[in-house]
């Protein structure tokens, strides 16, 4: 819409419009969706903190695009609103409880959000549906969608559309509906009236700071990226501190601890959407199973799931790790033994840590 157009148009005419986008979006699937304006000065100055103290690790890309990430206008020329959506993605009752998993050694953990089909793609499609539904009735093409494409700061613009607030744990929290959600946003140049801040109801709680497995939760609202599990299982490129590794237990692809631990999430729905449902039974997989796998059968079964990403040398590090962590019996120290000469210097590393804490060098394992 230009500026024309937009001064023509009466407030109310706006707000109606604003209505009849939050009805397209609960119909399109999301369970709640927020508008806000591009003002992030706050977080911007926070963001340059925690960057200048390098507690982003090695996630270099989140020091990328100058102020694009902070300053929507300069990512997206022109925009005005952003509108944010939710779509929750907790697993159906039937899934295994994360509780009975975290506490059985021998099995693997893989973060609740990826026991299903990856939701980039899903999610981008609804909302580029919303997208075009705003254009066919606004004439506007000033728009962008994004879901974890591109420098979006996706939890300050969904506080700031009401969608909730940030939490001890540096996650969205919905009074409503917990964390257990994704999150999504539609870049507009429309000057839709905005909606009402979320206001931070954690109190004096603190259970997700006293859970966190490796202390990555250093102070209310303040996360250090290299110590948290879902970073060293999943954004982390290279070799995990030894120190760190004990700490992991049987986390093989990201950490729901503080998540799990939340009182908010007991007002947390299970998701209808059949894509979030647990596959390949990795909701009770055991670690000696998945470390089987060989390269071609962890493409097959990761297909279309988030877990794809880590290739399957991370995929054998992180496991090796859980399998250090693991009772010492036969079959777990017969598959890190299968692995012990792996070609990769990455995967070799950790099995070989994995069987010192079994009490095996690697020597006496190819020997054996």
């Amino acid at each position: 819409m230009n500026e024309a157009a937009a001064q023509s148009g009466s407030a109310p005419d706006l707000a109606a419009l604003a209505g009849r986008i939050r009805t397209w979006g609960q119909e399109l699937g999301f369970q709640q969706v927020g508008i806000a304006d591009t003002a992030l000065d706050v977080t911007e100055a926070r963001l340059d903190e925690w960057l200048a103290e390098g507690r982003h690790g090695d996630m270099e890309w989140m020091a990328r695009h100058g102020r694009k990430r902070t300053r929507p206008g300069e990512l997206v020329p022109g925009t005005r609103r952003v509108i944010s959506v939710r779509m929750d993605y907790h697993p159906a009752p039937d899934a295994d409880d994360a509780d009975d998993t975290l506490a059985d050694p021998g099995r693997a953990f893989v973060s609740r959000y990826a026991l299903g089909r990856d939701y980039h793609k899903l999610m981008r499609k609804r909302l580029q549906r919303l997208a075009s539904r705003i254009r066919a009735e606004t004439g506007s093409e000033g728009y962008r969608v994004f879901v974890d494409s591109a420098p979006v700061m996706e939890k300050p613009l969904a506080e700031k559309a009401g969608l909730g607030w940030i939490g001890k744990h540096t996650l969205l929290l919905n009074h409503r509906a917990g964390s257990w959600f994704f999150l999504g946003e539609i870049y507009t140049d429309l000057p839709l009236p905005v909606d009402t801040p979320g206001t931070d109801h954690c109190g004096s709680c603190r259970a997700c700071i006293d859970v966190c497995p490796t202390g990555a939760i250093t102070a209310p609202y303040q996360l250090d990226a290299r110590l948290c599990v879902s970073y060293l299982t999943i954004e982390h490129q290279g070799s995990i501190p030894e120190h760190l590794r004990p700490l992991m237990g049987n986390r093989i692809f990201g950490c729901d601890d503080c998540q799990m631990v939340c009182p908010w999430n007991k007002f947390a729905q299970p998701t209808d959407e059949a894509d979030f449902h647990p596959r390949h039974g990795l909701d009770t997989a055991a670690l000696v199973s998945l470390f089987r796998w060989d390269e071609a059968t962890f493409l097959a079964r990761t297909e279309g799931s988030a877990i794809r990403r880590l290739g399957h040398q991370r995929w054998l590090r992180n496991i090796a790790v859980a399998l250090g962590n693991a009772p010492t019996e036969p079959d777990v120290v017969a598959a890190l033994q299968e692995r012990a000469d792996h070609p990769a210097e990455l995967v070799r590393e950790h099995v070989h840590w994995a069987l010192a804490r079994h009490g095996q060098s690697a020597q006496e394992s190819h020997r054996e």
